[in-house]
């Protein structure tokens, strides 16, 4: 079952009180309210007072809220888990993650159905990545979001288009996403007037296979949701394919052939997860 999509995740500066209120009317998925990396110094408390007022006053309707914390290393990351926990958004995203126990003693600390999401952006959570996705067993730990940038920086690595310096962490934390049943979305696209650059950015996290996507500004938020939605051949395909294995003379069968290809059963399990994720866009944007 998809209880949600999440194809596009922007960032707003928390700080900025015109930007929370322009992200209730966003198409985005989801609203991450971001306490970290846009929020100069001098005004990271304003933005955590800000973003806890944004949940209580709601109003972003279907939208999934999140807020992302600062690091619990640096002056404010403890008084900012505190008081997301308190506002009790969907979820609270923490950067730097390195370790389960990040995992576990994040999660502790939040109250309600708050989710934990996590950010896999150092070197250490790449080398760490499963048992980090493990740890969801025993937390509250839901999503994966890359952090290339950072990862880039402490590499020493360069974004290139294709990206290819990062192919293995982001594979292998797809894998590990995969395998514990998270949801994982991809880094962000740096460059904002760039529409074909973030479409060719877009097509290589749905072919990694990344659930939706990071990203810095609202014009981005068009382009990701096509490219994160199933498209209607795609739909039809998979209909198709739940429609043949359904019929009485199909019953049992592990291959059958649809529109003269061979299909197996684990064709079947991607067109019901692929009807399933269509249905649950639909949904939400009819909303």
């Amino acid at each position: 079952m998809i209880d949600r999509p999440r194809r596009s995740a922007l960032y707003m500066p928390a700080s900025n009180a015109k930007a929370i209120e322009k992200a209730r009317s966003l198409a985005c998925d989801v609203v991450i309210l971001d306490l970290e990396d846009a929020v100069a110094p001098e005004a990271k408390e304003t933005a955590r007072e800000q973003a806890v007022q944004a949940i209580a006053d709601g109003g972003f309707g279907r939208r999934e809220l999140v807020i992302r914390i600062n690091g619990l290393d640096t002056p404010w990351g403890e008084a900012d888990l505190r008081a997301a926990a308190a506002a009790r958004p969907d979820a609270v995203l923490v950067p730097k993650v390195n370790g389960p126990a990040d995992v576990a003693a994040c999660s502790a600390a939040l109250e309600g159905d708050t989710a934990l999401w996590a950010m896999i952006e150092t070197g250490r959570a790449v080398f760490a990545v499963e048992p980090i996705a493990a740890a969801s067993a025993t937390s509250r730990l839901t999503t994966f979001v890359m952090g290339v940038n950072d990862l880039a920086k402490e590499t020493r690595a360069h974004i290139l288009p294709r990206r290819e310096a990062f192919h293995a962490a982001l594979s292998l934390s797809v894998t590990a996403a995969r395998i514990h049943g998270l949801t994982i979305l991809d880094g962000v696209f740096n460059d904002i007037e760039d529409l074909n650059g973030l479409e060719d950015a877009c097509r290589q996290g749905v072919e990694f296979g990344f659930d939706g996507k990071t990203l810095i500004h609202p014009k981005q938020i068009g382009v990701c949701n096509v490219l994160f939605s199933p498209s209607p051949a795609e739909v039809d395909w998979a209909r198709a394919v739940i429609a043949a294995f359904a019929l009485p003379e199909n019953q049992g069968k592990g291959a059958i052939r649809v529109d003269g290809k061979m299909t197996e059963l684990l064709h079947l399990a991607q067109a019901q997860r692929l009807v399933a994720v269509a249905d649950a866009i639909h949904a939400a944007e009819a909303a």
